[in-house]
């Protein structure tokens, strides 16, 4: 079954953002950008024509961008089936999580004193309590998504920051696969606010802390989400 992926709608919104002349990596900043923010779902197919006209880039500039999210382990290309958003495995969550324990911790570890970035820092929490408070939970998980972003650029790496753009994107991909986004990721909200309060003391080793126990626990809820998809999948060929 194809699935034509709903993700398109709004895209010309981001027009201005490439141009004619833009590089095919401009472009795929855009569409990566789109599925860090869960517009894109798992298993959907990206149309050429329709991404094409709503940025205004040629066929071959697109090409090129999806070869590059490809790369990224954001798109896969079938044979005589088109481009897809890739569905990650099991796998790609634990090496995921492997990645950011070692980035985020080693971001906040060294902290001595306030961040000079603490005030965008904070406001990515508070847009996150904001959209709990209207019950948009795919916004939540966005604000949730830049808030360990900004916890990684406390690393002060442009590299870093690079990097982070590109898992942050693939760990949407796997947020896809809980159920219920609100049991996800309304739970961690008052642990945001914890971490915030140990970064806005300066105190590295204790944000550290609080954000390795925040990490194992969502890595091991997403690794049991996936359990239990492929139960039920088992389940369900066993009664046909």
């Amino acid at each position: 079954m194809v699935i034509e992926d709903s993700g398109v709608t709004g895209l010309e919104a981001d027009r201005g953002l490439v141009t004619r002349k833009s590089t095919a990596e401009r472009v795929a900043g855009v569409l990566r950008n789109r599925i860090a923010e869960g517009f894109f779902l798992p298993g959907g197919r990206l149309s050429e024509h329709d991404i094409g006209n709503a940025l205004g880039v040629s066929r071959n500039t697109l090409r090129e961008a999806f070869r590059l999210l490809t790369h990224e382990r954001l798109l896969a290309h079938e044979l005589n089936r088109g481009v897809f958003v890739r569905i990650p495995s099991v796998e790609d969550v634990v090496d995921i999580y492997r990645v950011r324990k070692i980035i985020e911790c080693a971001a906040v570890r060294g902290l001595k004193a306030k961040p000079a970035t603490f005030a965008r820092i904070k406001e990515k929490v508070d847009i996150g309590d904001e959209a709990a408070r209207t019950g948009n939970w795919k916004d939540l998980g966005t604000a949730n998504v830049w808030f360990h972003q900004e916890l990684a650029a406390l690393s002060g790496s442009e590299r870093v920051n690079e990097l982070v753009g590109r898992l942050t994107a693939e760990l949407r991909l796997v947020f896809h696969i809980m159920a219920e986004p609100r049991r996800f990721h309304e739970r961690y909200l008052p642990r945001n606010h914890e971490i915030l309060d140990r970064v806005e003391a300066g105190d590295g080793p204790g944000a550290e802390q609080l954000l390795m126990k925040y990490l194992d626990d969502a890595e091991e809820q997403l690794v049991g989400a996936y359990a239990d998809r492929a139960a039920a999948a088992r389940a369900a060929s066993a009664a046909e």
